[in-house]
């Protein structure tokens, strides 16, 4: 028999002591140390070494490899974020703030399926507060299962009786099963019950999506181990006061992990947004200081967006430094080298910068925008909303080549821009004469200064 015993887990990380402990020595946290029972498997450790193992070691070349069809689903966009579709067998996380539309996502994805019996296990809501939700959307599927229910060992025996072909769980943290003696949503139970639902959908070919909770420093509650072991990790982003969001893949064995999907939430559900340059850019009657047109690529999808600076004289000893939607710390640099390469001094200046729509920007191409932006508000001069840059800049104020030009260049070209400013090193092998927009090429910052104010 396993030996049973207590410990100390930290309810936040996850970590384990022998003791209660006021502040976890691990993630700092203050009153998240709960006595839990765990198992110890040391009698049967002697024993467990004498079984033979039902999958000996083989040679790699003698592996055969499994091609599975993807599932599509009847969003092109999600499809896309999971890298082509859904693989059968597999374990999806999506995780987000409270009410950003994790469950309306998934209650839309199972209503919207056609020929495909979809199980919907909810733990959070009951059977009329989902039918309410239901009753808004677009329905395809008859073959829709809702099951309210968080005994895991009841869950695991409703689905071998219908033998579902997609399984979702809304939420994993609010699941528990007898064989751990805690209470729904603590490490043990959050751990194994992701580990039972990632058996069943290994072994039967059924993939699982998994609903979770995040704390509030915005990361997936529960352990680590709970994103190590799922296939494919979601992460919803946006202002849940604002209609749009934003699906971003985080980690995905089975595809790219820089994709992402922009939906808007409407009171039928979710739409997918195809065209992101045309909401991320403002429409505008008039040319406004501080505001100019990046060129960047997200994934594999080049987009324009608008980047909106502020530079004012500061009213308190030491001058403020906000960016919303940009690394602060790049902004830091940025002025760095505007400062030391071009005599523009923002010591007694407050500077915020601001990415409109919401997007998170990590591409370093849109370096030679915020430079125009800030010079653009710093002497009060407004840019053609015609114009676009594209290009990363170097701490001795060189622009730097980036990559995937050709794309960013049809994208403004599409749009109707006139003229787009990229760095002189790309212009090598381009062809200048396809595009409509003019082209100039620069390799300093001071040279884009002199000819914005040409």
């Amino acid at each position: 028999m396993a030996k049973l015993k207590s410990a100390f887990v930290c309810q936040n990380c996850g970590a384990q002591s022998a003791k209660w402990i006021g502040r976890c020595p691990s993630c700092g946290e203050w009153n998240t140390y709960v006595e839990e029972v765990v198992q110890s498997f040391a009698a049967n450790k002697s024993s467990a070494l004498k079984i033979p193992s039902s999958h000996p070691a083989r040679l790699l070349d003698e592996i055969q490899p499994l091609e599975q069809e993807r599932i599509l689903t009847p969003d092109s966009e999600l499809n896309r974020v999971l890298g082509g579709g859904i693989v059968p067998g597999s374990l999806i996380l999506i995780g987000g703030e409270p009410g950003i539309g994790k469950s309306t996502l998934m209650l839309q994805m199972a209503l919207q399926f056609k020929n495909q019996k979809i199980v919907y296990i909810s733990g959070e809501e009951s059977e009329q507060q989902i039918k309410l939700r239901a009753d808004r959307m677009i329905s395809h599927n008859k073959e829709c299962y809702l099951l309210t229910e968080v005994n895991l060992e009841l869950i695991i025996n409703q689905l071998q009786q219908l033998q579902p072909h997609i399984i979702i769980v809304d939420s994993i943290h609010t699941l528990a099963t007898d064989q751990i003696e805690a209470t729904p949503g603590s490490i043990p139970q959050i751990r194994t019950c992701a580990s039972e639902l990632q058996r069943y959908a290994k072994e039967n070919g059924i993939p699982v999506f998994l609903i979770g909770h995040i704390t509030k420093e915005g990361i997936i509650a529960g352990p680590k181990l709970l994103e190590h072991m799922v296939d494919t990790v979601l992460q919803f982003e946006g202002d849940r006061h604002n209609v749009f969001r934003i699906l971003r893949a985080l980690k995905n064995r089975f595809g790219p992990t820089f994709e992402l999907a922009v939906y808007e939430m409407q009171g039928q559900g979710l739409r997918p947004i195809t065209n992101l340059s045309e909401i991320l850019l403002t429409q505008r009657d008039e040319i406004l200081s501080g505001i100019t047109i990046a060129s960047i690529i997200e994934g594999v999808r080049p987009m324009m967006i608008e980047t909106q600076a502020l530079v004012t004289n500061t009213q308190y000893g030491t001058p403020q430094r906000t960016a919303t939607g940009f690394d602060l710390r790049r902004l830091q640099m940025l002025l760095a080298v505007l400062e030391k390469r071009c005599g523009i001094v923002f010591g007694n200046r407050d500077v915020f910068l601001n990415i409109a729509g919401g997007l998170q920007v990590e591409d370093t191409a849109a370096d030679l925008a915020i430079i125009a932006a800030l010079v653009s508000s710093w002497q009060d001069i407004p840019i053609a909303d015609r114009v676009c840059f594209c290009g990363e800049i170097g701490l001795s104020g060189e622009v730097r080549a980036v990559s995937r030009i050709e794309q960013r260049i049809g994208e403004a070209d599409r749009l109707g821009f006139e003229k787009i400013f990229i760095s002189k090193y790309n212009k090598k092998g381009l062809d200048l004469k396809k595009y409509k927009l003019e082209i100039k090429t620069i390799s300093k910052v001071d040279e884009l200064i002199r000819q914005l104010n040409a």
